[in-house]
């Protein structure tokens, strides 16, 4: 009944558990002595592949377990509706610790699922996971976000957090429109804080890389007007400072963004100059991140404030933690701690072969 592993996404102050399932089914998650349901206004939802359990990231991380409980429908009817007897599947969960807490960022996967994973698993155990944006190749079969969770399933198994954020490629096909209700967001939007550990950040997304006239779209995009509401998002985030990158628990503050929009890009990608340039401004003048994950160019390296590549006034450093090759993989492994995060560059062969050290 269910395919793989549940995924527990960081999402603001909660957990979103979202659970892959073969048919329909209803969906709820024990934590101790209280039940969460993926219910929609008291009503129980059956009908999607994907189900989505919010609930408190203080308790999981206190009672640091849970229970998934699946009751399979055999047929949902007005009245009477015909279920099977409900089983449960425990796991456990490790919270994110407070110093030396180790990520891996994966984007960029393009449905490939076992090469990115034998990446990750050459950088060895971590506390989250980040995936980051174009993970499937496009939105136009619904059989594709079964990949995001098969990654998901594969390297956590259910016991640690996932970052999600969302790529351009992922903005493509007919269910590009419903991708929220297949994986993480906050009331919808694909943009939002969270706070793992010692940890705060920003998921921001940029949509697609394009102007939105590019006939590549066929008018089926409107990001502009979608990029000026993050403008506005970041801006309630500074405003809200001391609940969000000011809480005294914060060490580190992280970007998680699948396109690196302070590079110079040549046409026709060379794309909405003064709203990154607005974000940028923001994210230096008032939150001051330590470093900013990205992929999107499909080739890993670190660009510094300053270097070539700053063509916008980065924030911090810029790190593209992903490259995917023909017959290989290429993933960015992460060492955090309070005075500095390293960066260790791991392939699908189990090879180590370049490491970066950031001062904060």
């Amino acid at each position: 009944m269910i395919k793989n592993s549940p995924a527990v996404f960081a999402v603001g102050k909660t957990y979103q558990i979202m659970v892959e399932v073969q048919g329909e089914a209803l969906v709820s998650v024990k934590i101790g002595k209280k039940t969460y349901y993926d219910e929609a206004n008291g009503v129980m939802k059956s009908l999607l592949p994907v189900h989505r359990v919010i609930v408190p990231m203080k308790e999981l991380d206190d009672e640091k377990e849970y229970v998934v409980c699946i009751r399979p429908v055999i047929r949902r009817k007005a009245y009477f509706t015909k279920t099977k007897e409900p089983f449960e599947l425990r796991y456990d969960f490790r919270p994110v610790p407070e110093e030396n807490i180790r990520a891996y960022h994966i984007s960029d996967a393009h449905n490939r699922v076992k090469k990115p994973v034998e990446a990750a698993k050459a950088f060895g155990d971590i506390d989250f996971l980040i995936l980051n944006g174009d993970v499937i190749d496009h939105s136009g079969k619904i059989q594709n976000f079964s990949n995001i969770y098969e990654i998901c399933s594969a390297v956590t198994k259910g016991n640690i957090p996932v970052v999600f954020s969302r790529g351009n490629h992922d903005m493509r096909g007919k269910f590009a429109e419903r991708f929220s209700e297949y994986v993480p967001c906050q009331k919808g939007k694909t943009y939002y804080t969270f706070k793992l550990g010692s940890v705060w950040g920003l998921v921001l997304d940029c949509g697609e890389d394009k102007a939105d006239s590019d006939l590549e779209y066929g008018f089926t995009v409107a990001c502009h007007a979608f990029r000026e509401r993050q403008t506005d998002y970041i801006m309630k985030v500074i405003e809200n400072a001391e609940k969000e990158y000011e809480n005294k628990e914060v060490k580190t503050k992280l970007i998680v963004v699948h396109n690196p929009f302070t590079q110079q890009l040549e046409p026709p990608f060379d794309i909405e100059a003064d709203v990154y340039r607005r974000w940028s401004f923001l994210l230096k003048e008032y939150i001051k991140p330590d470093l900013m994950i990205c992929g999107h160019t499909h080739k890993h390296g670190v660009s510094f404030v300053g270097g070539e590549n700053d063509h916008l006034g980065q924030p911090c450093p810029v790190i593209i933690a992903s490259e995917p090759q023909k017959n290989r993989f290429i993933g960015g492994g992460f060492v955090i701690n309070e005075k500095q995060i390293k960066v260790i560059f791991t392939d699908s062969n189990g090879k180590i072969f370049m490491t970066e050290t950031i001062e904060k």
